[in-house]
């Protein structure tokens, strides 16, 4: 089979003639640079840097060379532009903090702190106040919170939508339009569509990275209070979302049509490590209305399958994702209570496909032995791959000091299923 057949496969219940794997298509299903750096290393490949293609959390983009030696069967296809509103071009060399060289786009500017700590701009401008923190050391930027005092009187969905959303434009589409050409002609991948945002909710959006003068509910605490507070103004910003959402929809199948066989949809987190993060109730009030109407456009107008992401104990809410036409579920993250993948599998590998869920990026992949890695890999394999409707990934984003072995043998197990 291609990779394209592959995955068509899987994401259709089917069984394919290998269990498919995906490493880069998404914002989380992709590798940190540095053991990105590694890896290529380890595959024999030239010593080069690394392109920085998600600017938060320091994503490698995973090159076509790396993609056929390990079989990766995906690639995403993207906006040209950031979480932090600047496009990724004109690539300028840059250096992580455990001296990782990497490329990053020319708006990736920042500055220093005394404590040696780097913040980065929205839209590269530095006459705004940063939006990102890097702590020194660190491996990735964390959203700062850059709230304005609140007149609770006059909040104003309409705003805050406005500073954050809009109707693709001419540009956008064309470009998706021709990138879409280009991988479909010139490779056999699947393409993954991470483009459209109707991610409601989507915590690491609300405090508005890409914004230089956010306004509104941008704290992510007061955001999560204002689902009791102020339900209103929470529901008129969903509502006003998921209108450009439904447009751009339409907008960007004009341009790319089947031509991509997923749609990720949104990464909004609805659990933690212990349980739900909220009630279902909640979810089915707030949540549920906007996932069911994107869900059913994509579903009545196109071939695409959507992919939600959501970390963390999900169990009480995947009936009401499937009900809301959910198709494909991420990270699948197993060591969350209640994310027993045989259980999962049991009630729900019939109704939800499983993208994810490989290998536990909190303890076996960076902590465990190689011959570790490899037993829950092939357990995970056996327990999720019955039956088809399962694409391998990683629980969430291969993170910086997962050891070289580790990677390699999650790579060479998968090839042994």
């Amino acid at each position: 089979m291609t990779s394209r057949e592959r995955v068509k496969k899987a994401i259709n219940h089917e069984v394919p003639d290998r269990i498919p794997l995906d490493l880069g298509s998404t914002l989380v299903t992709g590798i940190q640079a540095s053991p990105y750096a590694r890896l290529r290393k380890a595959l024999g490949l030239e010593d080069k840097p690394v392109k920085v293609v998600d600017p938060f959390q320091i994503l490698a983009e995973v090159e076509m060379e790396v993609k056929e030696k390990l079989g990766v069967d995906t690639v995403g296809l993207w906006l040209p532009t950031n979480i932090f509103g600047f496009k990724n071009e004109n690539w300028k060399p840059w250096k992580l903090f455990d001296g990782t060289r990497v490329l990053v786009p020319e708006k990736f500017i920042t500055t220093e702190d005394e404590k040696g700590d780097i913040y980065i701009y929205p839209q590269g401008d530095t006459s705004a106040p940063p939006c990102a923190r890097m702590p020194k050391g660190g491996y990735y930027f964390d959203v700062l919170v850059r709230q304005e005092p609140i007149d609770e009187k006059n909040l104003n969905p309409e705003e805050w939508v406005k500073q954050q959303y809009s109707v693709f434009s001419e540009e956008v589409l064309r470009y998706l339009e021709k990138m879409a050409d280009e991988l479909y002609k010139n490779t056999d991948l699947c393409i993954v569509g991470e483009f459209i945002d109707a991610s409601f909710g989507d915590i690491a959006l609300v405090p508005g990275p890409s914004v230089k003068y956010p306004r509104g509910i941008r704290d992510p605490k007061e955001w999560y209070l204002a689902h009791i507070l102020h339900p209103s103004y929470i529901k008129g910003i969903f509502e006003l979302q998921c209108e450009i959402a439904l447009k751009n929809l339409e907008l960007s199948y004009e341009a790319v049509g089947d031509k991509i066989d997923v749609i990720m949809l949104s990464g909004a987190d609805f659990g933690t490590q212990n349980g739900p993060f909220i009630s279902p109730d909640m979810y089915r009030e707030f949540y549920k209305p906007f996932h069911k109407k994107i869900n059913d456009w994509v579903h009545q107008h196109t071939s695409w399958k959507t992919f939600y992401h959501s970390c963390g104990s999900v169990f009480a809410f995947l009936d009401d994702f499937v009900e809301a036409g959910v198709d494909i579920l991420n990270p699948v993250q197993t060591s969350a209570k209640d994310m027993d993948p045989k259980v999962l599998k049991e009630k729900y590998g019939d109704k939800l496909v499983f993208w994810g869920g490989g290998v536990d990026t909190q303890k076996t992949l960076p902590f465990g032995t190689p011959e570790e890695v490899k037993k829950q890999v092939k357990e995970r394999c056996r327990i999720f791959g019955k039956d088809g409707g399962y694409v391998f990934n990683t629980i969430h984003n291969i993170q910086s000091k997962v050891p070289v072995e580790n990677l390699l043998a999650m790579f060479e197990a998968l090839r042994e299923v």
